[in-house]
């Protein structure tokens, strides 16, 4: 199977988050929106996350199919999406991007199942695959910081509106790669999964990764925005963190080769202790900032890398694309939005030296827990 139109998805997705991730927070901060409504607004796409994938992922397990189920929630959020171009107040804007998420959060779940059932047994391979995804956030992020810093933030609703009709448009060439379910036999349920040896210490660590994450996905613009960086520079430290992914995601067949899996999920979750720690205490120091971003291909390429693989181990084949909506629930879902949120609440009083510090607490205590993964799926 040509893994390319798995390539082509992931740079239209990723290309979409390149805007949404650096340039949202500060588009909604100019729209004179509170922090803990701007966090709110941030995390909708975290908390759709937390139903979606785990629906859409069951019901194409289901019924066998994923291509259906992936056009048409990626065509359904594109047309959603649509009012926000002329709405600037925050309920209007709470609905809008609650109904556009709701089906925008179903595709990647879907997405990453074919791949890895495409790539099963080969981690390097999906690496290889999943890289564009890394070159098409890296590549929108430089380009819209210089743009949006030559225009204007008010262009970034429209760019978005686009981006979500060219992600549709490559979910239309994605492969069908659903397992058809077995003749008089019922899907598992939900706690069936859930017991599988490993796999809730494997959900564990990857929420408190997500959690940790969730203050640099919601903060980090606003907090380099309020050091006096441009937003060229904010989007040079986006994409350097995006470089250093890509270079990752394309050693990891080697890396394969030398450690296993779970020295994978221990060392990404290593490397996020001292990420938010750095930008904890050392947010005013250059160096450190470069450094911290550079850490990123630990902290999302090789945890990202290491989970997919560690589920497609832990899920059989009829379940994987409910599987992996599970992991984007409880992770980017749960994880992601409970630690934007309490970010939000946190940032007036307590700022980046507050809220960077939870995040590293909350990696501490995932490292703790990535120990139980190594020893239960890393085999």
């Amino acid at each position: 199977m040509s893994l390319l139109p798995f390539s082509r998805f992931y740079f239209c997705y990723f290309a979409f988050l390149g805007l949404f991730n650096p340039y949202w927070p500060l588009y909604l901060e100019r729209l004179g929106l509170s922090p803990w409504q701007l966090s709110v607004l941030v995390s909708l796409l975290g908390i759709a996350r937390i139903v979606a994938p785990t629906f859409w992922g069951g019901f194409a397990d289901r019924i066998g199919r994923r291509k259906p189920v992936l056009r048409a929630t990626t065509l359904v959020a594109a047309f959603a999406f649509l009012p926000i171009l002329w709405i600037d107040s925050f309920w209007p804007m709470f609905a809008v991007l609650a109904a556009s998420h709701l089906f925008w959060a179903a595709s990647l779940p879907l997405v990453e199942a074919g791949a890895a059932q495409a790539t099963r047994g080969a981690p390097g391979r999906y690496g290889r695959t999943r890289v564009w995804g890394s070159i098409g956030f890296m590549a929108v992020a430089l380009l819209a910081g210089y743009g949006l810093m030559k225009a204007s933030l008010d262009l970034l609703p429209m760019l978005l509106a686009v981006g979500l009709f060219v992600i549709a448009a490559a979910a239309w060439r994605v492969p069908e790669t659903g397992a058809r379910p077995t003749s008089g036999t019922t899907p598992a349920s939900l706690a069936s999964l859930l017991a599988r040896p490993g796999l809730p210490a494997l959900l564990a660590a990857c929420f408190l990764m997500a959690f940790a994450h969730g203050p640099y996905y919601t903060f980090y613009s606003i907090a380099l925005s309020g050091m006096g960086y441009g937003q060229g520079s904010i989007g040079a430290l986006w994409a350097l963190g995006v470089i250093c992914e890509i270079m990752l995601f394309w050693k990891l067949p080697s890396l394969h080769k030398r450690f296993g899996l779970g020295e994978w999920m221990c060392a990404s979750l290593a490397a996020a202790c001292l990420r938010f720690a750095l930008l904890a205490t050392a947010l005013t120091h250059p160096a450190a900032v470069l450094f911290a971003q550079t850490l990123h291909a630990l902290t999302f390429g090789l945890h990202h890398a290491s989970a997919v693989a560690l589920l497609q181990r832990a899920v059989p084949p009829e379940q994987q694309a409910r599987g992996q909506g599970l992991y984007l629930a409880v992770s980017f879902g749960l994880g992601g939005t409970l630690g934007g949120l309490l970010a939000g609440a946190l940032w007036p009083t307590g700022g980046a030296p507050l809220v960077y510090g939870v995040s590293t607490l909350a990696a501490l205590i995932g490292f703790a827990v990535s120990l139980s993964v190594r020893k239960t799926l890393a085999v």
